[in-house]
């Protein structure tokens, strides 16, 4: 039984962490969170300590260290996509493994400090990248493989998850703490796209505001046109009244669905991770790098066919 601190506790993807943790058999000891309503421990884990002050939750960590029955072996990262790299470095120096929510940083130098610091501590750091262990993914990777073709997939990606007016007043509509919506809500859709189709040789950015983003990416083995939105007024007329959220994603005009399958892929991620499969720094830099250009882009249409159809007479 391994034992783990949570820093950020009351986030949204909290529960998915806590609930891997309780599912490996292992032990939540610490929390911290600047909020404290974070009734969901109670259900999971209710004898963890709690703090929402990040000095006493340090020292309380620390302090753990004096025995080899309580100290801390991991610390699980929820935090704000901001305070990531303070928070990662923060763990190893508490001589932990750290397990990190995406994007891991938003830059090519923060990727590169965290190698550094892994370094001076012997430490790890690892990135969920739960895309990668859905089995729809894990299909169509295999198929792409087995086509072995020189030829390149025809993909179109289009996400679009409603938020109210409460996204744009939290940390996630400044585009200083979130790094824009391309970050927030398409990194491990960036990821994932890497991760079946190879090296990107493209990057083009066709659109971008506050609350949407869209582009063209060229990969070894695929063209991609891609749409990500969390206005409302985005989705399509088949879904509007039914679900607030719209995933989809074609491949050579085959829909590919992944709708299903997702509550399960932290506590998977986690079970490798702990067997010493995780996904590490080095697999986190092509999202990072690609996110990172998107973010400081300008707008650049090479053909009209890369559009995507959701943005036209948008731009």
């Amino acid at each position: 039984m391994k034992n783990f601190a949570l820093i950020g506790a009351s986030g949204y993807i909290a529960p998915r962490h806590m609930k891997a943790i309780k599912e490996t058999n292992n032990n939540l000891s610490v929390c911290y969170d600047i909020n404290d309503s974070v009734g969901i421990i109670d259900s999971i884990s209710p004898y963890s300590e709690f703090f929402t002050e990040f000095e006493r939750f340090y020292d309380f960590s620390h302090s753990l260290k004096r025995s080899d029955e309580t100290r801390l072996d991991y610390v699980s990262i929820c935090s704000p996509n901001y305070l990531h790299h303070s928070h990662i470095t923060s763990a190893l120096r508490l001589g932990c493994d750290v397990i990190c929510e995406k994007p891991l940083v938003p830059t090519i130098e923060q990727l590169n400090d965290l190698l550094l610091v892994e370094k001076e501590t012997g430490k790890k750091v690892f990135n969920i990248l739960q895309l990668r262990h859905h089995q729809a993914i894990l299909d169509l990777k295999a198929k792409v493989r087995a086509a072995d073709s020189d030829d390149k997939h025809e993909v179109e990606l289009t996400y679009i998850t409603s938020r109210g007016k409460w996204y744009m007043e939290s940390w996630k509509g400044d585009p200083r703490k979130s790094f824009g919506v391309a970050t927030n809500i398409g990194v491990h859709f960036f990821d994932m796209l890497h991760f079946i189709f190879g090296k990107l040789e493209r990057n083009d950015l066709h659109f971008m505001n506050n609350d949407k983003a869209s582009g063209y990416l060229e990969y070894e083995k695929a063209r991609v046109r891609w749409f990500l939105s969390i206005d409302a007024n985005d989705l399509p007329t088949s879904v509007v009244g039914k679900q607030p959220t719209y995933r989809s994603i074609t491949c050579d005009g085959q829909e590919i669905e992944f709708s299903g399958g997702f509550t399960d892929l932290h506590t998977i991620s986690y079970q490798e991770i702990l067997a010493g499969r995780g996904y590490g720094i080095q697999d986190a830099r092509h999202c990072v790098e690609t996110v990172n250009v998107i973010r400081n882009g300008k707008v650049n249409i090479g053909c009209p066919s890369e559009v995507h159809h959701f943005v036209e007479g948008k731009i």
